[in-house]
């Protein structure tokens, strides 16, 4: 099988049973905003030298790829036909789990603070700021055909669990997490 097919080269593309639509369709935005997530969430794990953390990610990919999946099959008898995975109460349960238990090594939160700080935590950052925006698709998409499922709690609750990891390898690496400061405030005012 070729990796490429022509068959996108007019602007469209297939949706997992059958349906063709255009590329700039919410569906297929929302399924590849999520598939961009899947990508950043690697590379954070590729930079991660944190064993917990990968391995807690490379679950994620494969919950996002889910997730991917069934936002691509528009049609549910199509998904129950095909087994089409989505995510489940457990996956976000799984989310809060781990948000809970790396809170625990975190002193609390008292501003906002600037992403940055290691290479990994980074990288968190912006996989964070990538989930948001999948999210804000995917609820547009819900709007106009609503996705039932678990979807929309999966990627709130994830863009959490990015926030406190990437809190979590600066704490690790010894590198305090920078506090935001309003202009008066960095103008001395």
């Amino acid at each position: 099988m070729k990796v490429y097919t022509r068959r996108g080269d007019a602007g469209e593309t297939d949706l997992f049973g059958g349906a063709r639509v255009s590329k700039e369709n919410i569906r297929v935005e929302a399924y590849g905003e999520v598939d961009e997530l899947n990508a950043c969430v690697g590379a954070a794990a590729a930079v991660s030298e944190r064993e917990d953390l990968v391995t807690f990610l490379m679950a994620v990919q494969s919950t996002l790829f889910d997730i991917g999946s069934y936002l691509a099959t528009p049609d549910p008898a199509h998904r129950a036909k095909a087994a089409v995975p989505e995510a489940c109460a457990a996956d976000v349960d799984a989310l809060e789990r781990e948000i809970d238990r790396l809170e625990e090594e975190l002193p609390p939160l008292a501003n906002f603070i600037l992403p940055g700080g290691t290479q990994a935590a980074a990288a968190l950052h912006v996989a964070r700021t990538v989930c948001r925006r999948a999210e804000r698709s995917a609820v547009r998409l819900d709007a106009e055909d609503p996705l039932g499922g678990f979807a929309l709690r999966y990627l709130n609750r994830l863009s959490d669990l990015l926030f406190v990891m990437a809190r979590a390898e600066n704490a690790r690496a010894g590198v305090e997490d920078v506090a935001w400061r309003s202009r008066a405030e960095r103008d001395g005012s």
